[in-house]
């Protein structure tokens, strides 16, 4: 009896802790970032972060999406600063026209995953302490990119005022 007792305990225990089961793990490949040594394997479950938002950049004809991971959601959501450890995942991907419907764009091919973490002892010299990297797919292959992060953090200071996120 007692062993049945804690069969039963076992099996409540561990269908309490992961609740679906189901977890992506995104496989992506040993690279990292010349300038800060950012590694692509940092974001190796992005697939289970949430999505935040989308835009689209004109000058490069490209749907992005915007996820965030679970620090970071909870930021969004709470309208609060951006603890360490939050990460800020874009996709970029080309667009098409909707094969079945013609005024409908599409996502086509992946272009680049970027993405952005929050450590103020990393990244402190970094304006609101944000690391970046970018990852560039050619020929079917991601690379990280060459000119390090200098254009990303150019570009986000733009929106300084908003804690350096688009």
């Amino acid at each position: 009896m007692k062993n049945i007792l804690i069969i039963l305990v076992l099996i409540v225990f561990t269908s309490c802790t992961n609740k679906s089961g189901y977890t992506v793990i995104s496989k992506v490949p040993d690279l990292k970032m010349p300038n800060n040594n950012l590694n692509f394997k940092e974001i190796e479950d992005y697939k289970n972060y949430k999505i935040v938002g989308t835009h689209f950049r004109t000058d490069k004809k490209e749907i992005r999406y915007i996820l965030a991971n679970e620090k970071a959601f909870k930021a969004y959501n709470d309208k609060t600063e951006f603890p360490n450890g939050s990460k800020i995942v874009k996709i970029g991907w080309t667009v098409e026209e909707m094969g079945n419907f013609k005024p409908a764009l599409e996502a086509k091919d992946l272009q680049r995953i970027e993405y952005m973490i929050k450590d103020d002892k990393q990244f402190s010299k970094n304006p609101g302490n944000w690391g970046y990297a970018r990852f560039v797919k050619t020929e079917n292959k991601y690379k990280p990119w060459t000119k390090g992060t200098e254009g990303c953090i150019s570009c986000h200071n733009l929106a300084k005022n908003n804690d350096y996120l688009f």
